[in-house]
């Protein structure tokens, strides 16, 4: 334990541990949408999926004991990846304490530029995300269990699908800058692969960026109804 906090006091313990978070959230990130592409073969199937979530692992499981686990193991690296992002920014500035509006940004990209405002927009939409579908307290046609509808009329406010546009261009960004990172945090970082590196990230944020976006497009255009 002495030695695990010891490393943790590091930059790049601290580093490590947002690595490791981030590869749980990146994993639920991409589980998630690829869940909600139901969407796109009816009422049926993605309430189905729904009701699977809230029974998994049953009849052993008792229901929503491992929705619950879940739910606990992502708020936990929700929550050590916000405080290690923070510790290393508390770190870079007493290293070298240079106004960010002052610091030359050729070579930083806008992903990389906006990692730390992104975060917090990420993190307020998460929680109006979970008021609005999960819990339905900021959902005005809310039916519990009936997960197509909340999709459907919660989209349909155009005002709310232009929170969740914004919001899911932020986390691509966030995606892009947080897994070219993250190999770099766990010492993967060579010239001969940097290329995979960039092209991977790449592809991860755009897939899930677009997978987002499709819902509330879809509702608005009209094709899902």
């Amino acid at each position: 334990m002495s030695w695990f906090l010891n490393f943790y006091r590091s930059a790049i313990g601290k580093k490590a541990l947002m690595a490791l978070t981030g590869i749980i959230l990146f994993g639920f990130v991409l589980v998630h949408m690829i869940g909600n592409l139901k969407l796109y073969m009816g009422a049926e199937a993605i309430n189905h999926y729904g009701e699977f979530l809230r029974h998994m692992g049953g009849p052993v499981i008792p229901p929503y004991f491992a929705l619950w686990i879940a739910r606990i193991v992502l708020l936990g690296a929700v929550l050590l990846h916000i405080l290690a992002s923070w510790q290393l920014t508390q770190m870079n500035r007493k290293a070298r304490p240079i106004d960010y509006g002052r610091r030359d940004y050729t070579a930083a990209s806008y992903a990389s530029r906006t990692m730390r405002w992104g975060g917090i927009l990420i993190l307020l939409f998460v929680i109006y995300h979970i008021l609005h579908f999960t819990t339905g307290d900021v959902h005005g046609n809310f039916i519990y269990g009936d997960v197509y509808h909340n999709m459907v009329t919660g989209f349909s406010v155009w005002w709310v699908s232009l929170v969740y546009i914004v919001a899911n261009i932020a986390l691509g960004f966030h995606l892009y800058h947080g897994l070219w990172s993250l190999f770099q945090s766990l010492g993967w970082n060579h010239k001969r692969f940097n290329s995979w590196r960039r092209n991977f990230a790449t592809a991860f944020a755009v897939i899930v960026t677009i997978g987002n976006l499709s819902f509330p497009v879809a509702v608005l255009t009209g094709l899902v109804k």
